[in-house]
């Protein structure tokens, strides 16, 4: 087996285990924060928690790994979601709401060090295998989002907190396997490798490039929105239209399983058609999503909307960090990947804060509205860069 396929399978296991345990996040969260919160009205409480951790962990993160190398970050990072939770499975026993929302932190903190993993990927590869690579990472999510709300299954009317605990620490297992299984992957480059034949830029000299803006305003766009509607989407069917946590959950995992199965296909079509005209498709079937969600509100509208958005998620986030690995130096790695994941998820940190707040005051239909600008925006940067790439 060569190294490249070694570290392919490292970061494909990696990335299922440390997606089971924000899947089990994403998926009990909100339904935890309401057991152990006094106020009601504070309940997704942990999960701001857990996407601020996402959102100033990313810089950290990636300024670590040039110090230390990928392989010790990773497993670092795998013991800290470890330790995340463990401390959620202990403030469920001791009834502790401050308790989980350190433990929800943390779990935000390791999901920072996962947004690397696509990077590594590329890094074990050619720049022509660079799609397929992040493509083939991106898969283990699936093996999540199934695992995820198994865990979550564990629960029983009986003893519902004890369920819970349970689900935890079956996912600091998880983080504890994937610790060891990262302990096997390879630096892909060497610390004179990193040093690229052309000087490393400052990074306003990296951000001049209208390519590398276009591939951050992509994943800005595509997590930010797809983050937007996926916190609104809970909120809407369940407490607003009554639909049961039955068939909220379902939408919710026929989401994530669309976020991440048009990999099998994502890489061929970047091959084919190139990484903006992906992301362009992107945009279009998360404008889809819009219209699916404005036809009605009965569970299938949900569905189709929900898929349509995983689906230009996917799109959008794959063809983004394809187009952005093409246009930094390997020396200029670090920073460049710094600068993008802080604005892509500073931009998803602040979606989920305005998320719930816009639903309960104005509205499902007022939320699928508000995110049209955004799309449109990116629909004519999109059509900008079609020039640009031409000249």
């Amino acid at each position: 087996m060569t190294q490249t396929i070694k570290n392919l399978l490292v970061l494909f296991f990696a990335q299922l285990a440390f997606s089971t345990g924000t899947v089990l996040l994403v998926t009990v969260g909100g339904v935890v924060g309401s057991l152990l919160a006094s106020d009601k009205s504070i309940a997704t409480l942990p999960m701001v928690f857990f996407v601020v951790g996402t959102a100033v962990t990313t810089i950290p993160a990636a300024l670590s790994m040039q110090r230390i190398g990928r392989r010790y970050g990773f497993c670092g990072s795998a013991l800290l979601g470890c330790l995340g939770a463990w401390l959620g499975a202990e403030a469920v026993q001791f009834g502790s709401f401050s308790l989980f929302c350190i433990a929800a932190s943390f779990l935000g903190m390791t999901m920072a060090f996962a947004q690397q993993f696509r990077f590594a990927a590329t890094e074990s590869v050619s720049e022509s295998g660079a799609a397929y690579a992040v493509a083939f990472v991106l898969l283990g999510s699936i093996g999540g989002a199934f695992l995820g709300p198994a865990l979550a299954g564990l629960t029983s009317d009986a003893s519902i907190a004890a369920g819970f605990k349970s689900a935890f620490q079956w996912a600091a297992g998880f983080y504890l396997v994937a610790c060891a299984v990262l302990f096997f992957y390879h630096n892909a480059l060497s610390e004179d490798a990193q040093i690229d034949s052309v000087p490393a830029r400052p990074l306003l000299g990296i951000v001049r490039n209208p390519l590398f803006v276009i591939a951050v305003l992509g994943g800005v766009v595509g997590q930010g929105v797809m983050t937007y509607l996926m916190t609104a989407t809970p909120l809407s069917m369940h407490v607003v239209d009554g639909h049961s946590m039955a068939d909220t959950g379902a939408v919710i995992r026929a989401h994530v399983i669309a976020m991440y199965l048009p990999s099998l296909v994502t890489a061929p079509l970047i091959a084919r058609f190139g990484a903006q005209r992906l992301m362009f498709a992107g945009v279009l079937a998360m404008l889809l999503t819009l219209v699916c969600g404005l036809s009605g509100q009965a569970v299938m509208h949900y569905w189709w909307a929900l898929v349509l958005l995983g689906v230009g998620w996917n799109f959008l986030f794959i063809g983004g960090t394809t187009l952005l690995v093409q246009n930094y130096s390997a020396s200029e790695r670090f920073k460049a990947q710094a600068f993008n994941d802080f604005s892509v998820f500073g931009a998803s940190a602040l979606a989920s804060l305005l998320a719930g707040t816009l639903m309960f005051q104005l509205g499902w239909q007022a939320v699928l509205y508000s995110a049209l600008p955004f799309l449109l925006a990116m629909i004519g940067v999109l059509l900008w860069s079609f020039r640009i790439s031409r000249r």
